[in-house]
């Protein structure tokens, strides 16, 4: 049986991988990388909070995030209208880096999970297995949730001291759904080559 190996992504030294115990992570010798981490999830329980995540995305993005309000006029927000209100300004193409990293590439993460983690749910590899591992590193640095929730979070703030703003539920979907998919589609996701 051939031993597995990893490989520090920072400085490409190679290591034997180990056995991590809860709270454990394995650092490069050279650079101080992480190498692995523990992660304790089985792949049902992956599975459902992929499918958690899901909901999340769908009240995220079709949910105002937050609602506003001076002398009588009201006005609310979700993701879309952010996207659609950076598309009409001279910088067209923020908008499209916008829509990428904070709608299209979370949906296509959890669309990937879901697709090999029903297939590993069974004990198998799913078709283009290979492929959708390596999307789901692909889209890993242009999932930017926690980018767009920290932005909405200033916006609040700084609107608060001159509007009523009011948070909504898409901001607090935004906020659960980012953790959600720092924990399922973060680096941990490299152990289903290992289990499959």
């Amino acid at each position: 049986m051939a031993t597995q190996q990893v490989i520090c992504e920072h400085c490409d030294c190679v290591y034997q991988k180990v056995t991590l115990a809860r709270h454990q992570k394995a650092l490069c010798l050279r650079c101080d990388g992480v190498l692995q981490r523990y992660n304790g999830l089985s792949v049902q329980q992956r599975l459902a909070l992929t499918v958690t995540a899901a909901v999340l995305w769908a009240f995220a993005n079709f949910y105002p995030v937050m609602s506003i309000s001076l002398q009588g006029l009201k006005n609310s927000a979700t993701l879309w209208d952010s996207v659609v209100a950076l598309s009409l300004g001279p910088i067209t193409f923020i908008a499209l880096v916008a829509a990428i990293s904070m709608i299209i590439a979370p949906v296509f993460q959890l669309l990937l999970l879901t697709w090999v983690l029903s297939f590993a749910l069974t004990g198998r590899r799913s078709p283009a297995f290979k492929l959708c591992m390596r999307w789901l590193e692909a889209l890993r640095p242009w999932s930017m949730l926690e980018v767009c929730l920290l932005g909405a979070m200033v916006a609040v703030f700084k609107l608060a001291g001159m509007l009523d703003v009011i948070p909504g539920i898409g901001l607090f979907a935004l906020a659960v759904l980012s953790l959600l998919l720092i924990r399922i589609a973060g680096r941990d996701v490299r152990d289903l080559w290992d289990t499959l």
